[in-house]
């Protein structure tokens, strides 16, 4: 009974595994092979960066915030973080990115020099020192509650008290950084995370979610960190998620990135083992590609968070084989490899990196070449 048991498995695994790494000869599609074989794809030959060059800390470029996260690591002093966050309007999106980034690279700090007392540790002293002698900097305040938050998530199991005490803490400095800052929406997004830990009801959550859509209606982190709640994870179910999501992407504004919400609410459903022949070319899937194509298409070139639809849409126009859109996408975006779907894998390069061979495959394999991809 074992055996027959084991080659159901068996069967059941080639069935969906073979269809995408290898499609029929002469049908258009790729076939692995050997990366010093003579026919072997090269993704260098398009310019993109070799694996362990890739940027694992953003989704896409900011270079001020590079430097200011290199001056602050190096010297441990945080006067260059505030004043960074000082000069950023808070009703945009790239504030939120970067209080996420200094909370990050904290939290780093600390995972690799853990030790000290006072939250932030031997390892993100600045931390520490910012909201230990500017305590009314709201910028401080914001980063300390997102680092309580990354915290929680990272190191303490959902549902115990460790969790609980973390994400309690996360809520009192997001209380603080809203008095500071009365008008910015950041307090109030790390806040959605907190909620989704903690259990929020429906109720206590839609009040949350009114105070965001007062400051910042179009807010699209906003609006990823409230799917998670929504979802059937968390607190709602897959229809509740998709209502959430389509609901936002109807009333987005042209240029607004929100219509490509129903493509991450795709995503944070896909099943562990797709069982649906051709699953994404299913009419859903390929609803929310379009959508996500055409907000990416619409979207100020310099919106930061751009790149995150971009390396979503690389993902499942991979999955879907179109490998020319793909490729049109990893144009924008290679080189910074920190957003979803590759930042929930322990390597996110080598996960990237997987996905763009495929691509460069299967767009080489269909006759393109380095000379005939736009830029």
């Amino acid at each position: 009974m074992e055996i027959l048991w084991f080659l159901m498995a068996l069967a059941l695994l080639t069935a969906v595994l073979v269809p995408f790494l290898r499609r029929g000869r002469g049908g258009g599609g790729i076939q692995l092979v050997s990366p010093d074989a003579p026919d072997a794809a090269d993704p260098a030959s398009y310019g993109f960066l070799l694996q362990e060059q890739l940027d694992v800390r953003m989704p896409g470029p900011d270079a001020d915030l590079v430097d200011v996260l290199d001056v602050v690591r190096g010297t441990q002093d945080w006067r260059a973080a505030s004043q960074l966050l000082a000069g950023t309007g808070a009703e945009g999106e790239r504030r939120w990115q970067r209080v996420q980034a200094f909370a990050g690279s904290a939290s780093l700090e600390l995972q690799q020099r853990p030790g000290g007392t006072g939250g932030a540790g031997a390892g993100a002293q600045w931390l520490r020192s910012w909201r230990t002698d500017a305590p009314k900097d709201a910028g401080g305040a914001a980063v300390q509650a997102e680092f309580l938050v990354q915290q929680a998530f990272r190191t303490a199991t959902p549902g115990t008290d460790e969790f609980r005490i973390i994400l309690e803490e996360a809520r009192a400095a997001c209380g603080q950084a809203a008095l500071l800052a009365p008008g910015d929406p950041v307090p109030y997004v790390i806040e959605l995370s907190i909620a989704r830990g903690l259990g929020y009801s429906r109720t206590e959550f839609e009040q949350l979610w009114l105070k965001i859509l007062d400051r910042a209606p179009a807010h699209m982190g906003a609006h990823l960190a409230a799917l998670h709640y929504w979802g059937e994870k968390w607190h709602g179910s897959r229809e509740l998620a998709y209502s959430f999501a389509e609901a936002a992407a109807a009333r987005a504004p042209r240029g607004s990135l929100l219509s490509a919400l129903p493509l991450f609410a795709v995503y944070q459903h896909l099943p562990e083992l797709a069982l649906v022949n051709d699953l994404y070319g299913t009419e859903v899937v390929r609803n929310a590609i379009e959508g996500a194509l055409f907000a990416a298409h619409s979207a100020r070139p310099d919106d930061p968070m751009l790149p995150h639809v971009r390396h979503l849409l690389v993902f499942f126009l991979v999955r879907s084989e179109r490998w020319g859109e793909a490729m049109q996408q990893l144009v924008h975006v290679d080189g910074h490899v920190g957003a979803v779907p590759w930042t929930v894998s322990a390597d996110p390069a080598a996960d990237y990196a997987v996905y763009r061979a495929l691509a460069v495959a299967g767009y080489e394999a269909n006759g393109g070449s380095p000379a005939t991809l736009p830029r």
